[in-house]
């Protein structure tokens, strides 16, 4: 079909023109403005707190957040807002990965190598049911992070051999001197420096840091799991598969930037503890800088294995299992 404003041609059942925002024959409820909106100054309120409606300022089509929701995508052309601390926003990125993983077999073959990992779960996935499946897009917010850690640790191999050198050079001069007194080795002790087995050193790192924006969704938190970002494209419904649920969000981007910042502190301590075991003391700077609104194509399968139910989410663009939280 077309609009019979502006000759844009529009998926069928379209109600308004993503383009023009005019409302199409049989269209529902009030019209937009018969020309879109321009889009508002970046960080300026385009709604008070609280509205219970408004109109896109992409194509000026009617939004109706539900309770609960604070980044809401328009159905009709995809534009994007969120509900910050001055109220309704448009969000300046917004953007998606392709879909790839296109047959539910292709991602249960991703799930089949992650269950059946180790010898003793070789057969796990065989002896499971898929118990649910959906495909889904879900919103992650990308926040990009730097990171500088800076921590002391005990070099503990180092204090360990220099006090058994001191020992066995002491016990060798005593020896020397003819200090064995009634059979028994007379060791002389050694005045000086104390060695300081603390050391220090700084750890760095550089993040895209993706914080799913569904609360509901927080237990599957990827962990250190990267999206192929360098893949995505500006978000475009016409780009979605027909039926493919969009998913909203109802975590607002500043808590998703205290969310990043805390994540991030726990990889760089991970890191910390990998490299040493003695760490004594630990401080970790993040900086986070402004977001993007990144939507994932998502395969979420439960699977059934002996009374117990299990969750795996496949990454529908890069068709990996996402390890998470």
């Amino acid at each position: 079909m077309f609009c019979v404003k502006c000759g844009t041609q529009l998926p069928d059942g379209a109600q308004f023109c993503y383009k023009c925002g005019t409302a199409l024959p049989g269209a529902g409820g009030s019209a937009p403005a018969s020309a879109a909106p321009s889009a508002p100054p970046a960080g300026k309120s385009i709604a008070a707190a609280g509205v219970q409606s408004l109109k896109c300022p992409a194509c000026g089509a009617p939004i109706k957040p539900a309770f609960g929701e604070m980044v809401i995508t328009c159905d009709y052309c995809g534009g994007s807002v969120t509900l910050g601390g001055d109220g309704w926003k448009e969000i300046n990125k917004h953007t998606m990965l392709p879909l790839k993983v296109l047959d539910r077999n292709a991602a249960l073959a991703a799930v089949k190598t992650y269950v059946d990992q180790g010898f003793f779960h070789r057969n796990d996935f065989a002896e499971s049911t898929v118990a649910e499946e959906k495909l889904s897009y879900i919103p992650f917010w990308v926040m990009p992070a730097s990171a500088s850690t800076t921590y002391q640790y005990q070099a503990v191999a180092t204090t360990v051999g220099a006090t058994a050198g001191t020992i066995a050079a002491g016990a060798l001069l005593g020896s020397a001197l003819g200090g064995r007194r009634g059979g028994v080795a007379v060791v002389p002790i050694f005045g000086g420096p104390v060695v300081n087995p603390n050391r220090s050193e700084t750890v760095s790192g550089q993040f895209e840091y993706p914080v799913v924006a569904v609360k509901s969704m927080a237990a599957y938190q990827p962990k250190d799991y990267q999206f192929g970002l360098t893949e995505r494209t500006f978000f475009d419904k016409k780009n979605i598969p027909d039926g493919t649920a969009i998913l909203n969000g109802d975590l607002a981007e500043d808590a998703a930037r205290h969310a990043a910042e805390a994540y991030v502190q726990q990889l760089q301590s991970e890191i910390v503890h990998k490299k040493h075991s003695m760490v004594s003391q630990i401080h970790t700077q993040v900086n986070v800088a402004e977001g993007e609104l990144l939507h994932v194509p998502i395969w979420y399968f439960v699977l059934a294995h002996k009374n117990a139910k299990s969750t795996v989410l496949v990454d529908g663009h890069a068709g990996r299992v996402i390890r998470t939280m």
